[in-house]
């Protein structure tokens, strides 16, 4: 509050009040304010107001006759008050004269006079007591020098009669202090109460919006329509990508002096005047809540529009956007969550429908390009036999069932480091190249190893076109899903191994009969024929008790391998028992069996060491014969194979309902 405001306000406001209470009905509006009045509490601090009004007077109210008089003013203690303009003779020569004579004016309450002698004319000093028009109390003194002969003339009363009107002239500015006080106050309780009922509002429907967009969009048209000379740009964490025009993505690097980089890095409101030529002001405002904050507001305005009450409401407008943004991000999360279980849920349960390793890929490609809207999904996975990462599901068609060498690309450093990358810029970026992205144009990338067990089997890779794309909740979420898809891999791997354990034979590697019997029986349900080849080395129990069991189980292995190695990828060798073999020929007949058959026995006899002979039996079906089940083809091989071994062994036989015309060798 300022000297001029603290003067009579609490006794006019008394009057106003009583004023308001007489009877509801006031007959002169402007009574109270003609009733305002100074208290000595006051006196103090009206100097200036003393001064103001005292330059009015002067200028306004002093008759021609008078001009040549001096004039002075002192307060109430009979001081000189030095800011005022003294005179028509520049700075009076009367201030000590006056203030020794205020004395017997402020003690007698009276005008009082003295005589002076100038240049031998007599001067008649005077002091005038100013009165309170209330408890006439003495709050000034009016000085006045005039001439002994203008004195006797009625100077005298002249002066008095001016320091009367001098009065009015000062009540006159006192009271329209008081009511521009006033007003001021009732503008400035109205823009208060306005401002108060703004941000009321703007927190009410900030509040009753659950959606982060909603919010923003909020604030800004908010702050817009408050100050809508002002310039407003939102600059926000990659973490919320918007598309309002004014929300834009938070720089990676500020300048040291930037209001944006300071708000944001201390939370807090953040101001730039410039220098005193600029006509600008810039505003840092922290979008941030409990958790952090989140981006910054940025304002540019002019200064003379920019004062304290916009500083403390703008940081209250900020402070509730920031915190309705929490709520808001707080409940989207919140439904991510539930979205994500919901996602991960769905994937796992499709992952289950199958434990074949080639479904679970492609189940894992299909459900992650539509969980991300991903552009391009690849997924590689190691391929110890071909030494190197094969793209085992890509929709970018000429990179799938590529081989990558583990050390290429940004998917063989993801998987030769076990990290995860995220790229929002890829061109910008500067690392290793990646083919997929530079054959598909994308900026944007998030990729993850894919770990099996506990070791890395290989990685995924999610790519779209648009930079700034993923975020890092998408990155997150990549590596949550990559884990189930690992969790299912390493059950389908494990199934494998399991199955191929118990359909395998343990010392030579081949099938075991009943994997044999039940692939025969399934094939039978579909091709039009096959033939069955049933395999015997020759004494083989000679072979055991010459060389030993372990030279015996080696000749197995070898014999076995031989059987392996002389079919086609689609046959079966299963070991039938003890030191015999069976191998199942799909959709061949019993010629193309024999030369098969042939190509067997030649070599075990010439690769083996030492050096051993092997019996074949043959038997066939066709969809033509009467229903042939599994035990009667085995049935009839294994007669062949007996048929050998009284031959004279190390030769192949046909079952003997096999048309002899169909053996070549007859």
């Amino acid at each position: 509050m300022s000297d001029q405001e603290a003067c009579g306000r609490k006794d006019s406001r008394m009057l106003l009040k009583e004023n308001m209470q007489s009877g509801g009905v006031i007959s002169d509006p402007a009574a109270w304010l003609r009733e305002t009045d100074l208290v000595s509490h006051d006196f103090p601090y009206v100097a200036q107001l003393i001064a103001e009004s005292y330059d009015e007077w002067r200028r306004l109210s002093v008759p021609p006759f008078a001009e040549s008089w001096d004039w002075g003013v002192l307060n109430f203690e009979g001081k000189w008050i030095e800011s005022i303009y003294n005179g028509s003779n520049g700075e009076s020569s009367w201030k000590m004269q006056w203030a020794e004579a205020s004395g017997l004016s402020l003690l007698s309450r009276e005008v009082c006079t003295a005589r002076e002698q100038v240049n031998g004319e007599t001067v008649m000093l005077l002091t005038l007591p100013v009165f309170t028009r209330g408890q006439g109390e003495i709050f000034a003194l009016l000085g006045c020098a005039m001439t002994a002969e203008q004195y006797d003339q009625g100077g005298r009363y002249t002066a008095e009669a001016m320091a009367m009107h001098y009065q009015t002239c000062f009540y006159h500015r006192f009271e329209h202090l008081f009511v521009s006080d006033l007003a001021g106050v009732h503008q400035h309780a109205e823009r208060e109460s306005s401002r108060r009922s703004l941000l009321f509002q703007i927190v009410q429907r900030m509040h009753d919006n659950i959606d982060v967009d909603a919010v923003l969009t909020e604030v800004i048209e908010s702050i817009s329509a408050m100050y809508p000379a002002a310039r407003l740009e939102l600059f926000m964490s990659q973490d919320h990508r918007s598309t309002h025009p004014k929300v834009k993505p938070l720089p990676l690097r500020w300048k040291k002096d930037d209001v944006r980089g300071r708000a944001f890095k201390e939370g807090t409101l953040a101001l730039d005047f410039g220098g005193e030529s600029c006509s600008h002001v810039e505003i840092g405002l922290p979008l941030g809540g409990k958790q952090g904050v989140y981006g910054v507001f940025h304002m540019v305005m002019d200064k003379p529009a920019f004062t304290e009450v916009d500083q403390r409401f703008l940081g209250m407008v900020a402070d509730t956007a920031g915190t309705a943004f929490e709520n808001a991000k707080l409940y989207e999360r919140s439904n991510q969550l539930i979205r994500e279980l919901r996602m991960s849920n769905e994937l796992t349960q499709r992952l289950n429908q199958s434990l074949r390793l080639g479904d679970i890929f492609q189940y894992a490609f299909e459900e992650l390009l539509e969980m991300f809207a991903a552009d391009y999904c690849c997924i590689l996975h190691m391929n110890e036999e071909k030494g190197g990462l094969e793209a085992i599901a890509c929709n970018y068609h000429p990179l799938r069932n590529e081989m990558i060498s583990t050390g290429d690309g940004i998917g063989g450093k993801v998987y030769s480091t076990g990290e995860p990358v995220i790229l929002s810029d890829y061109s910008a970026a500067g690392g290793p190249p990646s083919r997929l992205m530079d054959a598909t144009s994308s900026q944007s990338m998030i990729a993850t190893p894919l770990n099996v067990g506990g070791e890395v089997r290989g990685a995924i890779i999610l790519t779209h076109r648009e930079a700034h794309y993923f975020s890092y909740d998408s990155f997150r979420l990549l590596q949550a899903m990559a884990g189930h898809i690992g969790l299912a891999v390493g059950n389908a791997r494990l199934h494998a191994e399991v199955r191929y354990l118990a359909n395998r034979d343990s010392l030579t590697g081949l099938y075991a009969r009943h994997y044999l019997d039940e692939e025969i029986k399934e094939r039978q349900t579909k091709d039009f024929c096959g033939s069955l080849i049933v395999v015997d080395i020759d004494q083989f129990k000679l072979v055991n008790d010459t060389y030993g069991h372990q030279k015996g189980d080696k000749i197995l292995k070898q014999v076995s391998e031989i059987v392996k190695t002389s079919i086609r990828q689609g046959d079966i060798a299963a070991r039938w028992g003890g030191e015999e073999l069976a191998v199942y020929l799909p959709q061949l007949g019993v010629q193309q069996a024999v030369f098969v058959a042939e190509r067997i026995r030649k070599r075990v006899m010439g690769e083996t060491e030492p050096r051993v002979t092997v019996s074949c039996g043959i038997a066939e079906w066709s969809w033509t014969d009467d229903r042939v089940s599994v035990e009667s083809l085995f049935y009839r091989a294994d007669m062949a194979l007996y048929e050998a071994k009284n031959n004279g062994r190390n030769q192949v036989v046909i079952d003997k309902r096999t048309d002899n015309a169909k053996n070549p060798l007859a």
